[in-house]
């Protein structure tokens, strides 16, 4: 059992209730983050924090419009590796925060509507986020992102559109390599202006995406529901309600040995096969926000969600790795219930003629995890049938919650030099009640708290309305997963209660400008982490976690977005990152792993409003050590990839026909690495040249 007091628990008290908020009181434009993100408006000009924007024309624009990979390259410091494998996620990371992950997402907060994807313990995922429906992703890195509490070394907001007249009916659909299809369709609409008594806007969006795969065992099928409905309550309020279903059935082909990968990069290990590796997973989430203007001074909005996630995982461990005392079964059968609500209230006003604005808030957000083992093997008359869910060997109820208030204050110090500060003070708990006890399994039950103080302050200063330049400073954790949590490397029972928090520092310098109507953005930024948390040991499915220490991680970050003459439009990206640890068992020096020193990424279109349209894209990624011991690399690899398509117009109705190639010269490259596995197959490789079809139709009732 692990307890950490805190004698700061009393600010509790303390009217510290939401996100963070800017509000330039002098200024005709207000700009808000909001740990609702959904309900922000963040100017990537304004904002004293590195924070890029990629909107649903660019995510659609002869797009598959499958993974978040296929176009956030375009984001500095955010590494989006596809693994091509649906059961196990992307592997996503900001500045290497993320990097060690081997399924879903860690280090990185992620909304969708307002809603955490999330959960409080910092594991997420991305599966529900609709492409299809997307108005916009915001993505905020920096010590900015440490206002929105755990596991927040970056932020991924994701934003539904908002449904606007006239009413609009769209179908479409893709069709490329690997047996891949994906169609769906998606009406928006509004009734009434949108600002009087009454009136109502709506989005409903389903798609579905099967694929046989490009590696074997690696088919998958997935449905996605999106819907948003808001009410205008009266002259000064509004309700929204948001829904969101996802539904998934994906094999697992796993990963590779380089020698394995160099032979035959479609193959898999016999395992995968032998016990058919293989996930099952829904979700359905639910929530509501309110929003009232109290007076011209004064605002407030409640969030509140709620979901369920059930899943369940059959992996290709070893029916007599299984068989060994504790060991949890190669069968996971995990159900989840969770819930949270955000208050948030802003006040703008001044003080000794100083324009403020204070946004002040508290975010509740709880878990319930119904977790279960099983052997995936069965005996039948003497002989075993594997693949098959067999005795029962974990069976364990855990808890988790977090109670974060926060405040953030903006002043406009003069007309070109502002002051942004912001405190939040964050809970969280870990409660494991352990149902599984035998004379070979002992009691793991046990419970975990902690507590951080998490400041950030910003300084800008505008040298011309068009050119900002600013220095940020703050701090962020990240707490240990329930499932690093569970195991402990010297096989005894209980909660790894040796497992401590990681805590980063971080400074940061950038310039933001606008010229001839494009966006230039540079940051260069230090982050000092202690306790980093690393994979002490991992056993056939059985991974342990540690502290490594002190860890640094260094970086440069550019890019532009220039629109060019006769419909052109240029955008690029680069990013280099120098993160090592600097004390623990590991080496000094050594490279984090999972992480690219240096990313490049560029793409130039032509997209008029009817007609012809095309565009080509490059990426460059250099070597990633795939092991805390930096005794395997990836290689480095550059591919390029090019569309062509023609959009028709003709009154009411709207057709886009397109194409697209990816890894345009057929490259052979690896697409992600799985951190320190420990039969060597670190490797998931990506496909060859690929190609793909699609078709967008829609019509306006006007």
């Amino acid at each position: 059992m692990v307890k950490k007091p805190d004698s700061c628990t009393p600010l509790l008290l303390l009217p510290l209730l939401a996100p963070l908020a800017y509000a330039h009181a002098a200024a005709d434009d207000t700009l808000v983050v909001s740990a609702s993100p959904a309900a922000s408006g963040l100017s990537e000009l304004n904002t004293p924090a590195a924070v890029s924007v990629v909107y649903g024309e660019t995510l659609r624009t002869s797009q598959p419009q499958i993974n978040l990979s296929e176009t956030l390259g375009v984001v500095p410091g955010l590494q989006v590796m596809n693994r091509q494998n649906f059961a196990q996620d992307l592997q996503l990371s900001v500045r290497g925060f993320g990097s060690r992950s081997t399924f879903g997402v860690r280090g990185v907060r992620i909304y969708v509507d307002g809603i955490p994807a999330t959960m409080p313990d910092g594991q997420g995922q991305t599966s529900n986020i609709d492409l299809q429906s997307a108005d916009r992703i915001t993505v905020l890195r920096g010590p900015f992102s440490a206002l929105y509490g755990n596991a927040s070394g970056g932020v991924i907001d994701v934003e539904s559109e908002t449904g606007r007249a006239p009413a609009t009916l769209s179908v479409g659909g893709y069709g490329g390599s690997s047996g891949t299809w994906r169609y769906g369709a998606k009406a928006s609409g509004a009734l009434g202006e949108g600002d009087r008594p009454g009136d109502m806007h709506y989005l409903v969006s389903s798609t579905r995406m099967t694929t046989h795969g490009w590696r074997d065992h690696s088919g998958a099928r997935k449905n996605l529901s999106n819907a948003k409905l808001g009410v205008q309550i009266d002259d000064v309020s509004s309700l929204t309600l948001l829904f969101n279903r996802v539904d998934i059935n994906a094999n697992d082909p796993g990963g590779l040995t380089e020698a394995q990968w160099r032979d035959d990069p479609r193959q898999v290990a016999s395992n995968v096969t032998l016990y058919n590796a293989r996930k099952k997973l829904t979700q359905t989430q639910a929530g509501l926000r309110w929003q009232r203007q109290l007076s011209e001074q004064d605002e407030v909005s409640v969030m509140g969600w709620a979901g369920e996630r059930e899943t369940t995982q059959f992996q290709s461990i070893p029916a007599v790795v299984q068989q060994r005392p504790g060991h949890a079964g190669g069968v996971i059968d995990l159900t989840r219930h969770y819930q949270g609500v955000d208050t948030r209230w802003t006040h703008r006003d001044t003080l000794l003629s100083i324009p403020v604005s204070v946004t002040s808030g508290l975010d509740f957000e709880t878990m319930t995890e119904q977790r279960k083992g099983y052997e995936n093997f069965v005996t039948v008359n003497g002989q075993q049938q594997l693949g098959q869910q067999g005795n029962l060997r974990r069976d364990e109820r855990n808890r988790m919650w977090n109670l974060d208030p926060y405040l953030q204050t903006h002043w406009a110090l003069t007309s070109a030099l502002s002051l942004d500060l912001g405190l939040r003070y964050s809970t969280v708990r870990f409660d494991s009640n352990d149902r599984y006890i035998t004379a070979n399994n002992g009691d793991d039950s046990g419970e975990a708290s902690y507590h951080r103080w998490l400041p950030v302050a910003a300084l800008k200063y505008a040298l011309t309305p068009d050119w900002n330049a600013y220095v940020s400073a703050g701090r962020g954790f990240e707490t240990p997963t329930i499932n690093e949590l569970s195991y402990r490397s010297d096989d005894r029972t209980g909660l790894n209660s040796g497992l401590q928090p990681a805590s980063s520092d971080t400074l940061e310098v950038g310039s933001k400008a606008r010229l001839a109507g494009g966006l230039y953005t540079a940051a260069l930024f230090q982050t000092d982490t202690r306790n980093e948390i690393v994979v002490d040991g991992s056993d056939n499915g059985r991974t342990s976690y540690k502290n490594a220490g002190e860890t640094r991680r260094r970086g440069l970050e550019l890019s532009l977005d220039q629109p060019l003459p006769a419909d052109w439009r240029l955008q690029a990206a680069w990013t280099w990152l120098d993160a090592t640890y600097r004390e623990g068992e590991v080496p000094v020096g050594n490279r984090i792993p999972g992480v690219a020193r240096n990313m490049g990424y560029a793409t130039l279109g032509y997209a008029p409003a009817a007609g012809f349209h095309a565009g080509i894209d490059a990426r460059y990624m250099s070597s990633i050590a795939a092991n805390d011991a930096n005794s395997v690399k990836t290689p480095s690899y550059t591919v390029a990839g090019a569309s062509a398509g023609y959009r028709w117009l003709v009154k009411q109705l709207e057709v886009d026909l397109y194409s697209r190639v990816d890894n345009l010269f057929d490259r052979q490259f690896i697409g992600s690495v799985i951190v320190n596995e420990s039969n060597g197959r670190y490797f998931e490789p990506s496909p060859g040249r690929s190609w793909g079809v699609g078709l967008n139709v829609a019509w306006r009732f006007e």
